[in-house]
């Protein structure tokens, strides 16, 4: 039977249309390379069928978000036997609930940011004192949508709402003064660094996808040494959670250039403004190389 890569990507998450950019990205750079490639707009009412009328051998899947990332889609592929990109049912579920993350983290004894966990109904009373700035953001979720950076309760309480209007539960957490960083994960390999310089407060939505003075140092400028120390932490952070196969560790450094790490993005973007590309780049990969290393990584990293 021919090989048949399905391209998965949409879906219902509000990170639909990054997902769609992706896709469009990814088919096109497989397809160059030869192979037989379909795209699937994931309906998760209808996603079996889909799956099976497509008749694919193998999933890459740039589904961010709700259903694609959070380890729905990885179920159906499992129960399919369908082979995919990255990693599976438990450890996406774990990257995109940001506080249980945090969690193992911490148990694990690797830095994180200091936070808590706000259910539905529950009041800020309960919360630490965590000074000010804050940040407040979807437990679950992606693309920086819906995160607020707040400076006194008013505006905490607003940014709650709003976050609330996005999931069922909301992370309250410390901000950290200094500069926000990245590493891509490609297999068992570490990417460069990329330090990212936001033109706003933070690298929210629009700095990540629509600004063009958003900054992206690489090299990142830091010193060897300390950088291949954050690229082993990503890699210890990352495999933690059970992740394989690929993603992404976002950090920030304080003004010691101390990391606080922040979340896993357990599927990217690989968008034109997308920061894993940008990394395979500076490691060597164009485009195309780097789909083929993230379609031939599941299997070679192990779970720690």
């Amino acid at each position: 039977m021919a090989e048949i890569v399905g391209v998965l990507y949409g879906g219902p998450s509000i990170e639909r249309e990054v997902s769609i950019h992706s896709a469009q990205a990814v088919q096109g750079a497989l397809e160059a390379t030869g192979m037989t490639v379909c795209g699937i707009d994931v309906d998760p009412g209808n996603i079996a069928e889909q799956l099976r009328d497509a008749k694919i051998t193998y999933a890459f899947n740039v589904c961010h978000g709700q259903f694609g990332e959070d380890g729905h889609l990885q179920a159906v592929l499992d129960n399919l036997g369908i082979p995919y990109s990255g990693s599976g049912l438990l450890a996406s579920a774990l990257a995109m609930d940001k506080w249980r993350c945090k969690r193992i983290w911490q148990r694990a004894g690797l830095p994180t940011t200091q936070g808590m966990l706000l259910r539905s109904g529950q009041s800020t009373a309960s919360l630490p004192d965590m000074g000010w700035p804050r940040f407040v953001k979807p437990n679950h979720g992606g693309s920086s949508l819906g995160v607020g950076r707040v400076g006194n309760e008013q505006e905490l309480q607003e940014a709650i709402a709003r976050a609330f209007a996005l999931d069922a539960e909301v992370l309250v957490e410390a901000a950290v003064a200094g500069r926000e960083l990245t590493v891509a994960i490609v297999a068992n390999e570490a990417l460069p660094a990329i330090i990212i310089e936001p033109q706003g407060d933070f690298y929210d939505y629009h700095a990540k996808y629509l600004a063009q003075d958003t900054r992206y140092l690489l090299p990142s400028g830091l010193p060897r040494e300390r950088e291949r120390m954050l690229q082993d932490l990503a890699l210890q952070a990352f495999l933690e959670i059970g992740g394989e196969g690929w993603g992404r560790v976002d950090f920030l450094l304080d003004a010691e250039e101390q990391p606080f790490l922040l979340e896993v993005n357990s599927v990217p973007g690989m968008t034109s403004h997308s920061l894993v590309p940008m990394a395979a780049k500076a490691r060597g990969w164009n485009f195309g190389e780097l789909c083929l290393r993230i379609m031939a990584a599941k299997g070679e990293q192990k779970h720690g």
